[in-house]
């Protein structure tokens, strides 16, 4: 059986976070210009900790690490959360849109399949390979299809380095988590460095708070507000951590195309932005590389079970 139909729940899981993570370059557009943009993502990351741990303490009787893992979880939330978060955002004021886009997604699955060995039991397979460079022509045509294009200027080698760097670290950051999930839930690992990276990233919002007129917030703020702590945050990263672990890192990490598709389509919906021919051509592609990905049956090796481990010494 294919594994794709195997683990068919799995693969929806990282298309539909991908598409809400999509979704919410539509949704978030006009909150930012009411909320500074690192404001705005600690309030996302912030409001979510206390029901990340309300919601672990409901389903697993207990919150608690040992303190070892509480430290690399802290390392985790730092770079993965805090640093990853503020460089996205710099990478956007120092390029043009479309360069953040291809230079932050595109490369990231490729570092995720590169640096996979080094942190999990999982091979760079040929179907891997064709179906993954189907998705990046395809994910390429999406982001160069729109009215910016690529551009190649001096003027925007910082934000282009930046971008590009949120690759790298970000297929890191992803391939650190996998290990700890062999032993903690995808909940708990997500509750504790989501908590850090929002400890971490607090001193950088310290400027921010007086610019917001609070008492002007209405409905739609709110709204949007709640969509980024309880979809884009709570739900979207529990399911793609336990679907990862599942799927594999490699295999994962190429969905997150799917996260600029569905950002034009709620360019179209939302501020009536057109589609273009090209970029109709590169959703195919890409549609077709992670269906071909997808086919590919698991290896043994990152069948690993999650286990719950508790040992003295560990934080309740």
């Amino acid at each position: 059986m294919y594994q794709m139909n195997k683990n068919l729940k799995y693969y929806a899981g990282l298309i539909a976070v991908a598409a809400i993570w999509g979704a919410n370059f539509g949704v978030s557009r006009n909150a930012l210009e009411t909320f500074e943009p690192v404001l705005f993502t600690f309030l996302r990351f912030g409001l979510a900790v206390p029901f990340f741990f309300l919601l672990l303490k409901w389903k697993e009787g207990s919150v608690g690490l040992p303190w070892k893992v509480v430290l690399q979880l802290a390392a985790i939330g730092l770079i993965g959360v805090t640093g990853l978060e503020i460089a996205v955002m710099y990478s956007i004021k120092y390029t043009t849109l479309a360069n953040a886009s291809l230079l932050n997604v595109a490369p990231w699955p490729i570092f995720a399949a590169l640096f996979a060995p080094l942190f999990v039991k999982e091979s760079f397979t040929r179907r891997l390979a064709v179906g993954g460079a189907a998705a990046i022509v395809g994910v390429t045509f999406i982001i160069l299809g729109g009215k910016e294009g690529f551009n190649l200027s001096s003027d925007h080698m910082i934000g282009n380095l930046l971008a590009f760097g949120v690759s790298v670290v970000g297929a890191l950051f992803n391939l650190s988590c996998m290990p700890l999930m062999k032993r903690y839930s995808p909940l708990r690992v997500s509750a504790w460095f989501i908590l850090f990276g929002s400890l971490f990233m607090l001193p950088f919002t310290l400027g921010s708070w007086g610019k917001v007129d609070w008492s002007g917030l209405g409905a739609e703020h709110y709204a949007t507000l709640v969509y980024n702590v309880v979809v884009c945050t709570i739900v979207a990263f529990v399911v793609w951590n336990a679907s990862m672990f599942k799927i594999g890192a490699a295999r994962s990490n190429f969905f997150r195309y799917v996260v600029p598709a569905t950002a034009v389509v709620a360019g179209l919906l939302f501020f009536d932005e057109s589609i273009s021919g090209w970029q109709i051509v590169g959703a195919v592609f890409m549609a077709a590389g992670l269906v071909w990905i997808s086919m590919e049956k698991k290896s043994e090796s990152v069948r690993a079970p999650i286990r719950m481990e508790t040992k003295e010494g560990a934080v309740p």
